[in-house]
């Protein structure tokens, strides 16, 4: 007869169900650890790949969707052939029809003259040497450059004369300049300054060129102080600037960073297309308000998105389009179809840019009311739905362009001053070209200024130079003015 099985007793059943249920909440935290790592994996490389995405982006970036300077670009990446949204202009590269030449012409007064006849007759031969000369049907001109002369070297005897009178000796004076047994002219710093401070060359080759081109030897030290003695002359022009520059209804300003005696500091600029005034300092609202023109200013400033310019709540501002155009590509070349707001934008800023363009070439005072509504119902339309397309996402092309929709939603009318006041221009780029010989001194000199006051000189120089150049006056004969004691000064109305 065969065994029957044996019925476990009840605390063994109980043993196996509390085993049994042991095991399956250990089975279940090793199940539930598991998801765990996995989703922590998986936002580890969402993360990691947001990052990749985020560094690849600020690796694209160049100066066309940044405010990185051109001179930044990489000369060995092949640049995008659509740089702008602002598409293209339908003109042929090169000089456009009607600009100006600079074609050397042939001189009416020739200093020389030679005569080349033909020695021989080209049929038979024959000796022309004692030929007369029936014409010259071509006339052709050499502009050859001379040789440097040697300096003229001016002698001031002070002389001593003795009175028949009372017999007293007197001795008199030396022109007032004269200071020095020997010293160089006002015409030899003014060459010097012009090829350090017009030309931004380092001192030691400033002093070969001027060596090479004048005949005067000049060492490097002097040429090296050639720029402070310039700037120790022009007080009466930059007291001149300062009381312009307030009075112009619109003003561009822009400030640069710049190293000097191992610090960074900030060089600011004030201007317009006559002007232009330059100081240095940090990036302060105390800095900008130092150069004596902007505090209390009631006209219009162009401008890029610096908070430091907020304080000066007197004048009107417009933002540089140019900024926005360049913040708009970077998006938009980034994430083509999850930015579209940003194209539409851009386009929206070419297109009232153009017509504002026009408006003021035709004379008129203002765009006309429709033309306004167009621009803004365009505007708030990108703006809406460069918010919506963007609201609920976090990765940082998205928080990124909802960024820059809540900066054109909440700075609509600074955006588009100049749509609305054809008197302010649709970029800052007059202060960026006044301020950009900073950079390439900067880059010339060996990326610093040895001392502060240097990079100060510098400021007040380059305000003569960029005045002066506007009002087309030569650098060298401006220089010369300024070292024979009659600086160039700004004339108070603009040219007509």
């Amino acid at each position: 007869m065969p065994d029957t099985p044996h019925a476990p007793a009840p605390d063994e059943v109980a043993l196996l169900r509390a085993r049994i249920a042991e095991l399956e909440e250990v089975n279940a935290r090793l199940r539930q650890a598991a998801r765990d790592r996995d989703e922590l994996a998986a936002a580890q490389l969402a993360a990691l790949a947001a990052q990749v995405e985020e560094l690849r982006r600020r690796l694209d970036k160049d100066s066309s969707t940044s405010s990185k300077p051109p001179s930044s670009d990489s000369p060995y990446e092949k640049k995008p052939r659509d740089r702008s949204l602002r598409g293209r202009s339908g003109r042929k590269p090169g000089r456009q029809p009607g600009a100006g030449s600079s074609t050397l012409r042939q001189s009416p007064d020739p200093g020389a003259t030679v005569l080349c006849g033909p020695a021989a007759c080209g049929c038979c031969g024959h000796d022309l040497a004692g030929e007369p000369v029936l014409g010259t049907p071509q006339k052709r001109q050499v502009f050859e450059a001379s040789p440097p002369p040697p300096p003229a070297v001016t002698e001031y005897q002070v002389a001593a004369k003795c009175c028949p009178d009372c017999g007293e000796v007197s001795v008199g004076l030396a022109p007032a300049g004269v200071t020095g047994r020997a010293q160089y002219g006002p015409l030899v710093h003014a060459k010097a300054a012009l090829a350090v401070c017009a030309n931004y060359l380092p001192v030691a080759r400033a002093a070969r060129l001027v060596a090479a081109l004048t005949g005067v030897k000049v060492s490097a030290g002097f040429v090296a102080g050639v720029r402070g003695k310039a700037a120790a002359r022009l007080g009466p022009f930059m007291d001149r600037a300062r009381e312009l520059l307030p009075s112009a209804p619109v003003l561009y300003a822009d400030e640069t960073p710049a190293r000097a005696a191992g610090k960074l500091r900030y060089v600011h600029v004030a201007c317009t297309e006559f002007l232009t005034a330059m100081h240095t300092g940090d990036r302060t609202s105390e800095a900008i308000d130092s150069g004596g023109i902007l505090p209390g200013y009631t006209g219009t400033i162009v401008r890029d998105g610096y908070k430091g310019y907020e304080h000066l709540t007197s004048a009107l501002h417009a933002w540089c389009g140019a900024h926005g155009l360049r913040d708009l590509a970077g998006l938009h070349r980034f994430d083509p179809d999850g930015q579209l707001w940003a194209r539409s934008m851009a386009d929206l800023l070419t297109e009232a840019n153009a017509a504002a363009a026009a408006a003021r070439a035709g004379g008129r005072a203002s765009l006309d009311e429709a033309q306004l509504a167009r621009i803004r119902s365009w505007y708030r339309g990108a703006v809406a739905k460069g918010l919506a397309d963007n609201a609920g996402k976090t990765t940082q092309i998205a928080l990124d362009g909802a960024r820059l929709a809540r900066r054109f939603r909440d700075h609509e009318d600074m955006i588009l001053r100049f749509a609305t006041d054809l008197a302010v221009g649709f970029t800052s780029n007059q202060a960026e070209r006044d301020i950009r010989p900073v950079k390439v001194q900067q880059r010339s000199s060996g990326g610093t200024w040895r001392t502060l006051q240097g990079l100060a000189d510098f400021a007040v120089v380059q305000s003569y130079l960029s005045t002066s150049a506007k009002w087309g006056i030569d650098a060298l004969d401006a220089l010369t003015r300024l070292f024979t004691g009659d600086p160039w000064l700004p004339p108070a109305a603009a040219p007509p």
